[in-house]
């Protein structure tokens, strides 16, 4: 690993030794739920409309008999809702029908399912079945960008493979974790802590703003 590589990473556990997913699930079909209802909004919103949503629809079988609009009246709080609720309802059919009610383990098998993306498939992956991946959400894509591991224009895709490519195997999953708390509490989208930012130094979004200012 590289040395500014493991200065990132080392310090990353220092800030954040504790980071883990924000979303509360208790099994692999809660996981995969919440973190399709976790697609343009927050983690907060998600846990708010779940335990309910779990409540009445505790797994895939009921899940798969429910009426759409049902399922639209529980998350009907978060972004999106009309999609996600078709989407939960049909993934729920699948895993009934194909796979006895279980969550696939395989991460070509997960994004075959409706609603499911690569975002989603690695969250899952490493939450339930501990498979080493760097999920990109906006977080983890900002911050990468910005300490310059990827370009402005990069896709989710091409920066999980940059990340996962330059860090060991057995840090990705935590890692993942770190880069979404630095963005989240410290690397904002607007308004950057930059002043507690450790990797200022190597940060395009510092030094564009610094010239700006004329710092």
């Amino acid at each position: 690993m590289r040395k500014n590589d493991l200065f990132v990473a080392s310090t990353l556990e220092r800030l954040f030794p504790e980071a883990q997913t924000a979303l509360r699930f208790h099994n692999p079909f809660e996981c995969i739920c919440a973190v399709m209802l976790s697609a343009q909004t927050t983690d907060e919103a998600v846990n708010r409309v779940t335990p309910r949503l779990f409540l009445v629809f505790p797994t895939p079988q009921a899940m798969a008999e429910a009426e759409i609009k049902d399922v639209e009246d529980i998350i009907k709080s978060i972004g999106l809702y009309h999609n996600k609720a078709a989407n939960l309802v049909a993934m729920s059919k699948i895993l009934v029908e194909k796979y006895d009610g279980s969550i696939p383990g395989n991460k070509e098998e997960l994004v075959a399912l409706p609603g499911v993306g690569i975002k989603t498939a690695n969250v899952v992956g490493a939450e339930c079945f501990h498979i080493p991946a760097i999920a990109v959400d906006t977080h983890v894509a900002r911050v990468a960008k910005r300490l310059g591991y990827a370009k402005e224009n990069d896709s989710p895709e091409t920066v999980e493979a940059i990340l996962e490519k330059r860090f060991p195997t057995d840090m990705h999953i935590r890692l993942h974790h770190r880069f979404i708390h630095f963005g989240r509490f410290i690397c904002h989208a607007r308004n950057p802590e930059c002043h507690r930012c450790p990797f200022t130094e190597g940060c395009s979004y510092f030094k564009k703003t610094s010239s700006i200012k004329g710092k």
